[in-house]
């Protein structure tokens, strides 16, 4: 008994419906999975539209579409396209943002305009069709994209543009960050295989060359232990950042016991605090003595010899606290503030390398910042110094 276009619809989602949860259960990422199943979708919807309507893809392909298949590309947040016979019959907003208003009947070569893309799509007997294609400079120059084509049972082609930006830079900050970091522990290590040999073949029978020696050793291991002290600080703290502190902590007592540690250090300068009665901070107090390290430490590291660090903290409106700290250095030109929080950034390397800098602390600042759903600025002057502003949400009563 033939079954009905509805009975064979149902089917047939059913089918498609099944299909997407596979390939999540197989390993498939979320959003892939959902693309999968709208598509299969729209896929059935044409082919029962067809079946009830015969002939009504017999003609050529028009820009306009039924609102069933208006309504299904429109749902995906994505660039979605619609093709047939090598023209765009339909695309959703996300694809008509991205390529043009103009797009609708267009040759889906001028539509994308990509060298890669046009292959692709102009090669009908394509082995391999599901293959994804990467597109580099689709919509602007740093952006980059995946293109899927899905072959649905009219002969039309689905298009679907997924945006690999944010997973492209991710990828480039693991690979160079791993490779920053590597560079960072050679050097050191390196230094200390030599003095090590050096003392071997000899050069340790004099005490005054194996003291000088093995001082710089100790220096060299002490840097090695520094950088990987603030690898490891730098990982928990973004293992942590979704999920907020909620322990008050008192600001001002921190920053005297902060300032108490940081006075017996080399170029301990001089620090004048200005603090008022503030509440205590919604926060982790551990890290929040590492930013305070940090700042300060930094501050005394880069500011003129001789000259004081200003410290302040006041109360910024009702649920937050302004924490500045302020040096008279040589201050930062401008185009390197941007780049301060990057890791491994240094304005001059050979200055904070002697001072024992390891290229991680602002970074490790801006997430704990971040962490405790904060605000983090600096400013600085040529010839004058740098102020680091810091604003943390006071801790409410329950």
């Amino acid at each position: 008994m033939p079954y009905s276009p509805g009975i064979k619809a149902l089917v047939a989602l059913g089918i498609v419906a099944a299909g997407a949860l596979a390939g999540l259960l197989l390993g498939g990422d979320v959003q892939t999975s959902l693309v999968m199943l709208v598509c299969g979708v729209a896929a059935v919807l044409l082919a029962t539209a067809g079946a009830e309507a015969p002939g009504t893809f017999d003609t050529a392909p028009t820009v306009s579409e039924g609102p069933g298949i208006a309504e299904v590309l429109d749902a995906i947040a994505e660039p979605v396209l619609l093709i047939a016979d090598r023209r765009v019959t339909a695309a959703n907003p996300p694809a008509r943002t991205l390529l043009g208003q103009h797009i609708l009947g267009e040759d889906v070569r001028v539509a994308i305009r990509h060298p890669a893309a046009a292959e692709r799509l102009m090669n009908t007997s394509d082995q391999n069709p599901g293959a994804p294609i990467h597109l580099v400079g689709l919509g602007t120059r740093d952006q980059r994209w995946e293109m899927r084509v899905t072959a649905i049972a009219d002969g039309r082609r689905i298009v679907h543009l997924i945006d690999r930006t944010g997973s492209y830079a991710s990828e480039r900050m693991r690979v160079d960050f791993v490779a920053n970091a590597s560079h960072e522990l050679r050097t050191p290590l390196a230094s200390l295989l030599g003095y090590v040999e050096t003392l071997e073949d000899g050069a340790g029978e004099e005490p005054g060359l194996r003291k000088r020696f093995l001082k710089i050793m100790h220096d060299e291991a002490r840097r090695m232990q520094r950088l990987i002290d603030d690898l490891i600080s730098l990982s928990r703290i973004e293992a942590e950042k979704y999920r907020a502190p909620d322990n008050p902590v008192a600001l001002d007592e921190l920053i005297d016991e902060v300032c108490l540690e940081l006075s017996g250090v080399p170029r301990a300068a001089d620090v004048v605090t200005e603090v008022a009665e503030v509440p205590p901070v919604r926060g982790d107090a551990s890290q929040l003595s590492q930013l305070l390290h940090n700042v300060i430490g930094n501050a005394m590291k880069y500011g003129k010899e001789g000259t004081p660090i200003l410290v302040s903290l006041l109360p910024e409106g009702e649920s937050m606290i302004r924490l500045t700290v302020t040096d008279q250095g040589d201050g930062i030109a401008p185009e390197h503030l941007p780049r301060l929080t990057e890791r491994f950034y240094r304005v001059d390397a050979g200055r904070s390398r002697t001072i024992g800098g390891t290229g991680l602390g602002l970074s490790i600042v801006k997430h704990i910042v971040e962490r405790h759903r904060g605000r983090f600025d600096i400013t600085s002057t040529v010839g004058k110094g740098s102020t680091v502003t810091v604003l943390l949400p006071v801790q409410r009563l329950s």
